[in-house]
């Protein structure tokens, strides 16, 4: 087990899963996210960049992997990034070591960095709600609720609170406010993708950028997006080309027996062998790892 505890949050590594908590006092949207289970299989890699107040822990997942990054599509600020965490400079020994066995275990594991064809995370829980400009978006798994505010041009408000059911969702979009552009949070629905701007369109939140508290409609995307119709990849979703749809799941392998789990590990060390001769591994990764694979042996 390797963890690391800091006043941002705490990360516990078990060689299978990684487990993230954010700590008391952080950006909204990792105190709603909540903690979050990472699976191995999920992460392309990670790293500590030092600076000189401590440093800072990035993990980096497979891409398509996590819906609330899907749905940011790049666009989370450092803060409300559930897989960054913020290291004090006593901490940095620590944060190194926790690196180093993350990458141990992907590369024992031999776990790809290209992205998957579905989800390995199941995204924000359920209810949940967030957004701010001109209203609020709230989601419990089945309906999607859009409520005004005052701030809300006439032509929202005199209809009411807008609701419709996730099986009329053919997409979903969220943008953050940035300087002075407006963001916006914009559902579109079969057959009904509106051209008007977020400030008019009934199935849209304004969103003006005042307030921490607005970023929070990107996990309400991010919770429709998992349940969506017919889900295609998550690209797709977001109003990219559709991708060819999966292969239908094989059957679980039968369970490996304890003589095959043997060779299996002997067939690691070896290639761990053959990756230091070719110097893509030093003599100290290659120690490292090895020690990894002896004590499962």
């Amino acid at each position: 087990m390797a963890d690391i505890i800091t006043r941002d949050g705490t990360w516990s590594f078990d060689g299978d899963t990684l487990r993230v908590v954010p700590g008391s006092k952080v950006h909204p949207v990792r105190q709603q996210l909540g903690e979050i289970a990472v699976p191995l299989r999920a992460v392309a890699g990670a790293s500590f960049e030092p600076d000189r107040k401590g440093g800072r822990l990035r993990l980096r997942l497979r891409a398509g992997a996590c819906p609330v990054l899907r749905a940011a599509d790049g666009r989370l600020k450092d803060a409300s990034d559930p897989y960054q965490l913020l290291v004090e400079k006593d901490r940095t020994g620590v944060a190194e070591y926790l690196v180093d066995e993350i990458r141990n275990a992907l590369l024992i594991e031999q776990v790809p960095d290209g992205p998957v064809e579905g989800y390995l995370l199941p995204g924000p829980s359920v209810p949940v709600s967030g957004g701010g400009g001109d209203g609020t978006a709230s989601f419990d798994g089945e309906t999607i609720r859009l409520v005004w505010n005052w701030k809300a041009e006439d032509s929202k408000t005199a209809g009411g609170a807008v609701s419709f059911p996730v099986t009329e969702v053919s997409g979903v979009r969220w943008v953050p406010s940035i300087g002075l552009e407006n963001g916006s949070l914009r559902f579109d629905r079969f057959g009904t993708v509106s051209s008007a701007p977020p400030k008019f369109d009934p199935y849209s939140l304004d969103l003006w950028g005042l307030s921490k508290r607005e970023w929070t409609a990107v996990l309400v995307a991010a919770a429709v997006l998992v349940r969506m119709p017919e889900q295609p990849t998550a690209p797709a979703a977001l109003g990219a080309a559709p991708e060819p749809a999966p292969a239908a799941a094989s059957p679980a392998p039968a369970a490996v027996s304890a003589a095959d789990d043997h060779d299996a590990l002997l067939r690691r060390l070896r290639e761990l062998g053959e990756l230091r001769e070719a110097g893509i591994l030093t003599d100290e990764e290659f120690t490292t790892a090895k020690q990894a694979v002896l004590k499962r042996l």
